[in-house]
């Protein structure tokens, strides 16, 4: 301290601290011609204590006065030393940052004027503390006072100028710093390190894109500022990272992928469209170091294909695509359950887009890699058999889709229509709705005959017998009208002929018998005839009520439909056809004359030809309406296709229709005990309600009538009361008038 007393004069000292501007300006610059002369004498210790003075007595001065006199005298002391302030700066350096924190705007401002002349002097040597001036750099690029920014922007171009020449500049510990500093909201801020960023990229020595991923989030952050100067310097800076990846033959892709799998769930849209862009182009440069990401980059993309936005949907759906076209391997970390964990989880998703692209994604892995999916297979079935409930008929149809290539395990497929068959049962409105669209869609999928004995296999069994009834009449109408069980139609024909037609017929036939229309539909399509005609009769009067009418109409109009044309074909040839006749005339008995039904079949019967052949077994009446057996032999029936039975009909390929007539009766049986069960159980709920509602009602009368008789008894009581008062009151006036 003595020495730099003894060096620089008092009135030097004391102008440093004036205040003003000038005086403290002309101080400055005697103290650098000082220091000068001392660094040409090379007396660095007497410098030593001039710098440690100018820094204890004026930049660590309590008074703003002197800390402005101390920064201008430390830059001019370094402009003294010329070549000589490198070695100095561990002094000279520290104080002046530490008044950019300073409270006085003034001081923060004349500390950015000292730095800049330091720097100019020093240029690349004081990189050394590049990161406390950036530090500083950055929270001065947001300071309230104008000037100082103004001094900070001067000051930052200078560094900017001296770090891009400079062969001193350490990355590697520069990176910690930025990324830390990549999360401040300040829009001065983030404008100050997007304009450091693109520098140092621009910097050939510097490998900025080795580092991106350190800061790659920081940049997609601010896509989303509400300045729309910000988002496109940040843009600008990210277009330009693409390209230079696009480029480059080495790539982090891994620690990348991680930031746009985040960002592509933005609520922003441009950082949603970004971020799906840059997931687009990896996907297509990748390769390898991307396929234990494919997991993530699902969960990012299924979401996006239902966007909002257009260009994101369309970028979306092309990153799908190529993902799904490039076939990995399990054994090259390719994790098949992790993508159908996702796949799983976007069939949750609100959106019809979604929920059909993880199907689609499911239905890939089921054919590339189907032994490693059934591995997951209890994670995903019972999400699968959710999904049939779904809103949208294509979901429902891939759904299927889905099923049928699990299904193809015998295990599978029980488990499969099992489901289905519970599925319907809970929901009703399920079976209506989107029964027969499953059916239709099952049966293409997994052979209709296999589904419908599998079907008929577990219906027989149910014990819910009026929800066997409704999918056996479910059933029973698609077998009638769908297109897609034509085969299964065709071989119901052959019944009495092949026996591939006799099993079938005999396994639908157990389940059929929930249903009367059923069976006889069935009998129809199987040109069992004279079964139909027995069927119709054994039916009592419990049988026929207002469900069976309705399944009735809808056989007649059924009738009348194609599917059905050989039936028709068939009256004109009533001779060989006779139980054919029965059986309908049996139908035309059942149905009220009043109904379109009635008229309809009755129609069709009455356009039946008059002519009959040689022979034939049935002849016209004379009203024209109804025919009659003639010339039968005694001890035989004739069957359907016109040959003469010796047993009766009572069996024919191996059929035995006794025993189908018995089984047919013991279920309906069953179905009357059961509706007998509940009309009673109806009757006794009834009754109950009933005798409650009278008991109620006679509560309320007792009420009614005590509450009356209370309140009669308090307006007796009242009046009694005023009738005494008012007896007192005439005794007193008597009294008062006698005495």
């Amino acid at each position: 301290m003595a020495e730099a007393l003894s060096v620089i004069p008092p009135a030097v000292l004391r102008n440093l601290a004036d205040k003003l501007y000038e005086k403290r300006k002309n101080a400055a610059l005697e103290v650098e011609g000082i220091v000068k002369q001392l660094a040409f004498a090379g007396d660095h210790d007497r410098i030593v204590a001039v710098i440690s003075l100018l820094t204890t007595e004026f930049t660590y001065s309590p008074q703003a006065n002197h800390r402005k006199g101390g920064l201008i005298s430390l830059a001019a002391a370094t402009v003294g030393l010329t070549t000589e302030a490198a070695q100095h700066l561990e002094l000279i350096v520290p104080p002046v940052l530490n008044s950019f924190a300073d409270q006085d705007s003034r001081v923060r401002y004349y500390a950015c004027e000292a730095l800049y002349n330091i720097a100019k002097v020093v240029r690349g040597d004081f990189i050394i503390f590049f990161n406390q001036i950036f530090d500083a750099l950055c929270k001065l690029s947001a300071d309230s006072d104008a000037n100082v920014q103004s001094a900070a922007h001067l000051l930052d171009r200078l560094v900017k100028d001296i770090v891009t020449e400079s062969d001193q500049f350490s990355i590697e510990e520069f990176i910690p710093l930025l990324r830390e500093r990549m999360n401040v909201l300040n829009p001065y801020v983030r404008q100050f390190l997007v304009g450091w960023i693109t520098v140092l990229d621009s910097v050939p020595d510097i490998d900025m894109l080795g580092f991106l991923p350190d800061f790659l989030d920081g940049l997609f952050n601010m896509l989303s500022d509400s300045s729309h100067e910000i988002r496109q310097q940040a843009d600008s800076a990210l277009s330009e990272f693409l390209q230079e990846i696009k480029n480059s033959p080495s790539v982090d892709y891994g620690r990348m992928a991680e930031i746009l799998v985040q960002r592509a769930g933005s609520p922003d849209e441009f950082t949603r469209l970004t971020a799906i862009t840059w997931i687009n182009e990896f996907v297509k440069l990748g390769g390898d170091q991307l396929v234990p990401y494919y997991a993530d980059i699902l969960g990012a993309i299924l979401p996006c294909i239902s966007d909002k936005e257009d260009k994101i949907r369309v970028v979306a759906c092309e990153t799908n695509e190529e993902l799904r076209a490039i076939k990995a391997d399990p054994a090259d970390a390719f994790d098949v359950g992790a993508i159908l964990s996702i796949a799983r989880r976007q069939l949750s998703s609100e959106w019809e887009a979604t929920r059909i692209e993880a199907l689609h994604w499911m239905s890939t892995l089921l054919s590339r890699h189907r032994s490693e999916v059934l591995i997951f297979l209890n994670d995903i079935f019972d999400t699968l058999l959710k999904a049939l409930s779904d809103s949208s008929d294509k979901v429902v149809l891939l759904v299927l889709d889905v099923h049928a290539c699990i299904a193809r395990d015998p295990l599978h497929f029980r488990q499969l229509v099992a489901f289905l068959v519970h599925s319907f049962q809970l929901d009703n409105s399920l079976l209506e709705k989107r029964g027969a669209l499953i059916i239709r869609r099952l049966c293409v999928l997994l052979n209709a005959e296999r589904v419908y004995r599998e079907l008929s296999a577990i219906l027989e069994g149910e014990s819910d017998l009026d929800f066997a009834s409704i999918m056996v009449q479910a059933l029973n109408l698609i077998l009638l009208t769908s297109s897609e069980l034509s085969e299964i139609r065709d071989l119901l024909k052959q019944s009495l002929v092949t026996p591939s037609g006799k099993d079938l017929y005999d396994s639908l036939y157990a389940s059929w018998c929930h249903s009367p229309m059923a069976i006889i539909s069935l009998c129809f399509l199987a040109q069992t005839y004279q079964h139909a005609s027995t069927v119709i009769q054994s039916l009592v009067e419990e049988d026929i009520n207002v469900k069976l009418l309705v399944q009735l109409d809808k056989l007649i109009r059924l009738m009348e439909t194609p599917i059905f044309a050989y039936l028709r074909l068939q009256l004109l040839e009533p001779g060989r056809y006779m139980w054919l006749f029965k059986a309908l005339y049996g139908l035309l008995m059942l149905l009220p004359q009043q109904s379109a039904a009635f008229k309809i079949l009755k129609t069709r019967l009455k356009a039946v030809p008059s002519y009959s052949n040689s022979g034939e077994q049935w002849k016209r009446t004379p009203s024209g309406d109804l025919y009659q057996f003639h010339n039968v032999p005694d001890g035989s029936q004739t069957i359907e296709d016109g040959v003469i039975a010796e047993d009766g009909g009572s069996s024919r390929n191996g059929i035995n229709f006794a025993a189908r007539l018995q089984q047919f009766q013991q279920m309906q049986h069953q179905h009357r005990v059961l509706a007998k069960t509940q009309a009673k159980s109806r009757n006794i709920s009834s009754s109950s309600t009933k005798v409650a509602d009278l008991f109620i009602l006679h509560v309320d009368f007792a009420l009614f009538v005590f509450v009356f008789h209370v309140s009669y008894c308090v307006k007796i009581h009242r009046r009694k009361r005023i009738f005494e008062m008012e007896g007192k009151r005439r005794w007193c006036l008597i009294y008062n008038l006698l005495t």
